[in-house]
């Protein structure tokens, strides 16, 4: 019954393996969004309607614009970690908010509030070993035993 005893010798592995294939995801998701200029910002700030926010739609688009491109990629690196995972939950939130409210249904809403989820929990478990914030600012990289 070794196969179900609590030995995770890879949790740094895990996570290192994590952040890149979620960091990955995001930047591609991103790129688009931030490379389309104010048109595309202006589309995407549009949905802070629905927070009951209507001014400056070209800013908070470019923002969930740049949370998706450079939080990805500061995902990745685990650079500036907890910041970036918290802009990244704010803006799966409010995309989550944004199909909730157009009518989407789960199947809609369901990757924003699971990517929501994902980068609420990762604000809380940290980068890891293997980021920058590790090796750049210190301090105890936690084993879970």
């Amino acid at each position: 019954m070794v196969f179900f005893k609590n030995l995770y010798r890879y949790q740094q592995e895990g996570l290192l393996l994590l952040r890149i294939g979620i960091g990955l995801m995001f930047i591609l998701h991103g790129w688009p969004k931030i490379t389309g200029g104010p048109e595309t910002w202006a589309q995407i700030g549009g949905s802070m309607g629905n927070l009951g926010i209507s001014y400056a739609p070209t800013f908070f688009g470019f923002m969930a614009a740049f949370a998706e491109a450079v939080g990805g990629l500061c995902l990745l690196l685990g650079l500036f970690f907890r910041p970036m995972t918290l802009l990244l939950f704010i803006t799966m939130e409010v995309a989550t908010i944004h199909h909730i409210t157009a009518g989407d249904g789960f199947g809609g809403y369901s990757h924003a509030l699971e990517a929501a989820i994902l980068f609420l929990s990762l604000f809380f478990i940290g980068p890891g070993r293997y980021s920058l914030d590790q090796a750049w600012f210190g301090g105890e990289a936690q084993e879970y035993e």
